[in-house]
């Protein structure tokens, strides 16, 4: 929500700085989100006389200009502008100054072998509007060598404020400066501009309110007057420069009032042009397949849900969300229709979705609107109209009925301080809501409080605390520890799954992983590349045509972001994202996912090149320590995990893995990604993952069974010994392992893998797997005979399950 601060100003009446006003508007729930202050950007810019403006020798596009200045110094300034000419004046800046339009500060320099000081400047220069034709061109009698923007006022600061939802009636200036004065900030200034215009002769449109009476809600009241002999044309230059401020386009005298109205009341209202209506108004549900041209210049076609505003020529405007053009006020209006009416929020709100259109009509309508300034708002806008554009109105004819609240909370003042622990005078409680526009009666301990037409949003004591306390100030409620009894340990707050989701996060990046947070959904395409893309999980309204589905897992969004920073000069890419993931529209098929994408040389070890050995490129090993890794730091025991070669279609079939606890409890994959998949992504490897569904992780035991051993060290030399063995093809080296380890496990304390060797003197489909066994003694030094019998132990054990031979 933008507004000017002189606009602020036609309804506050107050000496406060703007410094203060935006204190006070965030301390009050209208936080301010950014302060546009043209005087101090446009501070340097000078308003000048341009003496002479000849032709620059060594270009013929260019033009010499000497330029008074005011101080009595012309100055020299080369300008390409086609209408720099002898005699006219202009807007100059001087060296040193910084042009907003083009991101650069101007110098003294040399063009084309001409030294120039400073610059004539155009309006998209200044940042003032897209002209860029040409210098400003000002009026002969502009007076030169003062402050441009005091000459052209426009030093009028820009405030934007974040409006919540429940807050509608800050989506109008007055409702802002209502809160100011509230907070002490000024007085609100009465409200004179909505005050009745005497009307002659009735409206001649006729309007119905063509509803079931379950409908009825749709439409509660529709008030129409018409204003015969207007003038239209352009909007005074006041009331552009505020449209402009705030971002909206001024269009001509009638558009623009609705427009000032619905940012300086909140209430949106709309004109038609009267001798484009045909016959009586109805307002009504359209018709399935009908359409309308509207003023944006698109086409709609409606569904039955639709409210329009319909006459004898067919739909003329789509209720309280945009008008048709065929009816739209422009310079040939000479009889206009003002309308305003009362629409139900949620229609409003779906049929805005369903359409796709997002109007300033459609923001306050389906957020709730003033109902009690139905009928006022038509009053100010003929008030307006005949200021402006002149004419001769008519009576207001209402169909229906304005429904104005009457809402009545019985209030405690003691509720404010067992709330919020505040302990806040009764006549400041009582100031506070007056000022706010709230009726207080009674004079105990506990009122009657009539809440305002503007505030929907306000239904119990508790909110009424609420309005309180903001306008009070909220830096006054005191922290206050929450009560430990030293007796007891408080119960935990996380879940098991909330843990490991920190835990998860916090391994990943202490292993040099960067967190990345990606869309929740995906393409259709992508997701039926993952397993997913049922439609159960596409999107009824997606964002974007390449985000229709919910995504089934992490590593699409995790894949493009590592090749978006490749293609910017990072590619050692390592990034990781803990979120949910999605099997199915059933609340279990919900799960929480830790996905892990390295690409190019994103090693743990370090990312890059290194002067001291080769670069490697990640490849599945490195996907494999983030997992085991990952599930060290989630305190998941390994000792029953299963690492089955290969994973999903989107892995790499033969160096990839999937990790499992029994075939019907598989808890992810790592391994590298598939050709295939990385074409479907349009990125580049090598690129390697893991993705660990945190949800089908066991559980912790509630009372384990076993107590860590306590640490022993041993006296006794460790012993080892390299076993190479032949072995088929199929045999996993981990399958070596645990066997190796199985034949004595009180002595072997360590087992690795340090060598695969296959060629000569390997037989065709077999491979050498070398492991190296480290026997650790606790009651004596080992002899060679029990260290012997030891090693046969190994040896016929590793035979016996994996078909090993030893290799000679």
């Amino acid at each position: 929500m933008k507004f000017t601060l002189s606009w602020l100003k036609d309804h506050l009446d107050t000496t406060a700085s703007l410094d203060e006003i935006v204190d006070a508007l965030t301390r009050v729930g209208l936080e301010v989100e950014g302060v546009e202050d043209p005087a101090k950007a446009l501070a340097p810019y000078i308003t000048a006389f341009v003496i002479s403006a000849e032709q620059h020798p060594n270009a013929d596009r260019l033009r010499v200009c000497i330029v008074d200045t005011g101080d009595g110094k012309p100055v020299q300034v080369v300008c390409g502008a086609p209408n720099a000419r002898t005699g006219m004046k202009s807007v100059f800046s001087p060296p040193g100054t910084f042009i907003p339009g083009k991101n650069i500060t101007i110098g003294v320099g040399v063009v084309r072998g001409v030294e120039s000081a400073g610059m004539l400047c155009s309006a998209f220069e200044l940042g003032l509007s897209e002209d860029h034709e040409g210098i400003i061109d000002l009026p002969a009698d502009a007076p030169v060598g003062v402050r441009y923007v005091d000459y052209a006022h426009v030093d009028d600061p820009v405030i934007d404020v974040a409006v919540t939802p429940n807050r509608s009636d800050a989506l109008g200036i007055r409702g802002i400066a209502r809160d100011l004065a509230a907070a002490g900030l000024g007085t609100l200034k009465p409200d004179v501009a909505s005050a009745p215009v005497p009307g002659k002769g009735e409206c001649p449109v006729a309007v119905s309110l063509d509803f079931a009476v379950d409908d009825r809600h749709l439409a509660p009241a529709f008030a129409l007057r018409l204003v015969r002999g207007v003038k239209n044309g352009p909007s005074p230059d006041w009331m552009q420069r505020r449209l402009k401020a705030i971002g909206l386009r001024p269009i001509n005298a009638l558009v623009d009032i609705t427009n000032y109205i619905t940012f300086d009341r909140g209430r949106p209202l709309h004109v038609f042009d009267a001798a484009k209506v045909k016959g009586a108004l109805t307002v009504r549900r359209a018709k399935d397949g009908e359409e309308v041209l509207a003023l944006d210049g698109k086409t709609y076609k409606l569904e039955a849900g639709t409210v329009v505003i319909a006459d004898e020529n067919g739909v003329e405007s789509i209720a309280g969300i945009m008008g048709g053009e065929h009816s739209g006020c422009d310079e040939n209006t000479t009889d206009v229709l003002i309308e305003s009416a009362l629409w139900d929020p949620l229609n409003i709100a779906r049929s805005g979705r369903s359409l796709g259109i997002n109007t300033d009509a459609r923001y306050r309508f389906e957020r709730g609107v003033d109902p009690a300034f139905c009928i006022p708002g038509v009053e100010m806008a003929t008030r307006m109209v005949l200021d402006l554009c002149g004419g001769e109105p008519t009576g207001t004819h209402v169909a229906g009925a304005v429904p104005v609240p009457a809402k009545t909370v019985a209030f405690p003042f003691s509720e404010v301080k067992r709330l919020t622990g505040v302990d806040v005078p009764e006549a400041e409680m009582r100031r506070t809501l007056d000022a706010l526009g709230f009726a207080v009666h009674g004079a105990g301990s506990t009122v009657e409080v009539k809440v305002p037409s503007w505030r929907p949003d306000v239904d119990a004591k508790a909110d009424i605390v609420e309005e309180v306390i903001r306008i009070a100030g909220i830096d006054r409620v005191t922290s206050t520890p929450f009560f430990r009894d030293p007796q007891t340990v408080a119960a935990p707050v996380l879940t098991l799954i909330q843990k490991r989701t920190r835990a998860a996060k916090r391994a990943f990046a202490a292993r040099g992983l960067m967190e990345a947070v990606t869309w929740s959904f995906i393409g259709k395409a992508e997701a039926e590349h993952f397993g997913g893309g049922s439609p159960a999980l596409a999107l009824a309204n997606p964002i974007a045509s390449d985000l229709s589905d919910m995504r089934p897992s992490l590593l699409p969004g995790l894949i493009k972001a590592a090749q978006r920073n490749a293609d910017r000069a990072i590619p050692d890419a390592a990034l990781f994202e803990v979120g949910q993931v999605f099997a199915g529209d059933a609340p279990e098929d919900q799960t929480i996912a830790a996905s892990a994408v390295r690409r190019a040389q994103a090693r743990p070890e370090g990312s890059g090149r290194f002067w001291g050995e080769a670069a490697d490129s990640v490849d599945a090993f490195d996907a494999k320590a983030d997992a085991f890794a990952l599930l060290e730091a989630l305190g998941v025991p390994t000792g029953g995990l299963q690492v089955v070669p290969g994973g999903p279609a989107w892995f790499h079939p033969g160096r990839s893995a999937t990790l499992q606890f029994g075939p019907k409890v598989v808890i992810g994959a790592f391994g590298e990604l598939h050709p295939r998949t990385l074409e479907a992504l349009d990125a580049k490897g090598p690129m390697v993952a893991v993705e660990i569904i945190l949800d089908r992780l066991p559980p912790p035991k509630a009372k384990p069974t076993k107590v860590k051993p306590k640490l022993t060290l041993s006296d006794f030399q460790p012993v080892e010994r390299d076993f190479a063995f032949v072995v088929d093809e199929a045999v996993a080296a981990a399958d070596i392992l645990k066997a190796a380890q199985a034949a004595e496990r009180t002595l072997v304390s360590e087992i690795t893998v340090f060598d695969v060797y296959r060629g000569t003197g390997v037989p065709e489909g077999k491979k050498s797997v070398a492991i190296a066994v480290t026997l650790q003694p606790l009651e004596k030094t080992l002899t060679d005979v029990e260290i012997e019998a030891v090693a046969g132990k190994i040896v016929a054990e590793v035979t016996k399950k994996t078909g090993a031979a030893l290799r000679g």
